[in-house]
């Protein structure tokens, strides 16, 4: 086993199938910018994807777990997905206190990419139980967090011949983190923002900031962009990025260590 640890394989069938979901996923949360519609048409939001959201998620988390993870590494999944859940429930995201993301990327860059997308999705349905958190926002939030750690999985391994470990690591990881906490809340606001009415800044804004269906793309774009900047980029999502940037400093190097051991006990399969 490498320094930087070995990850879980991905199988050609698991890859196609996670790029499927992810791809569905995405155009399920950027519909309202893509939508044509007639000025002042009424335009109701593809629900049906909405239904097979949560469908297509099980069959993704399904084939990674059959594909390429034993009994032992699924165990691992299971406890990590527990104490997510958890540390979801502590914080659940209050003033951008979010616990959930620092173990998330930890996990991820251990035991790779589709270890990652499992244990997001699994952590967000799992503290969602906890904290009875369920609802038509939970799919997205499974599937934005499975985003993350699918990402954390992705980072380089090496750098110009050289392993990134050490304070390289923890840096890495650390910006990683700053990056996907804003990510993270600037894609949720697209589940939300078509549903809202009669939001505004006077002075600056008097049209509001709410989506206008059949308005071009650069305008309703730019009302998104300043309706995430007001909401959430200065509150909820910086807190969550220093939580998170914080969090891996401090604990990552000792729980990268517990992490890389779990994984050279976890026999690995390919599928």
């Amino acid at each position: 086993m490498s320094a930087v640890g070995t990850p879980v394989p991905i199988g050609r069938r698991s890859a196609l199938v996670l790029g499927a979901a992810s791809v569905a996923g995405l155009m399920m949360l950027v519909w309202p910018l893509l939508v044509q519609a007639e000025p002042g048409a009424r335009v109701q939001p593809p629900f049906l994807f909405l239904v097979l959201l949560p469908v297509v998620l099980a069959v993704v988390v399904a084939e990674l777990s059959e594909g390429g993870l034993d009994a032992r590494a699924l165990a691992v999944l299971g406890v990590l997905t527990a104490v997510n859940a958890v540390l979801r429930g502590m914080g659940a995201g209050v003033a951008g206190l979010e616990l959930v993301f620092f173990l998330l990327i930890l996990a991820g860059r251990v035991f790779g990419p589709g270890f990652g997308f499992v244990l997001g999705a699994l952590s967000l349905f799992a503290g969602a139980l906890l904290t009875a958190g369920v609802g038509p926002w939970l799919p997205y939030q499974m599937l934005v967090s499975a985003w993350v750690g699918l990402g954390a999985g992705l980072l380089p391994r090496r750098v110009l011949g050289r392993p990134v470990t050490g304070r390289r690591e923890i840096a890495l990881l650390a910006a990683y983190g700053v990056l996907a906490a804003y990510v993270y809340g600037l894609l949720l606001n697209l589940q939300g923002w078509p549903y809202l009415l009669g939001i505004g800044i006077p002075g600056v804004d008097d049209q509001g900031l709410m989506f206008v269906p059949g308005d071009p793309l650069h305008e309703n774009l730019g009302r998104f962009l300043v309706y995430t900047l007001v909401t959430s980029t200065t509150s909820w999502d910086t807190g969550r990025a220093i939580t998170t940037a914080l969090a891996v400093v401090l604990l990552g190097p000792s729980v990268l260590v517990v992490l890389r051991r779990a994984a050279r006990r976890a026999r690995v399969v390919r599928a």
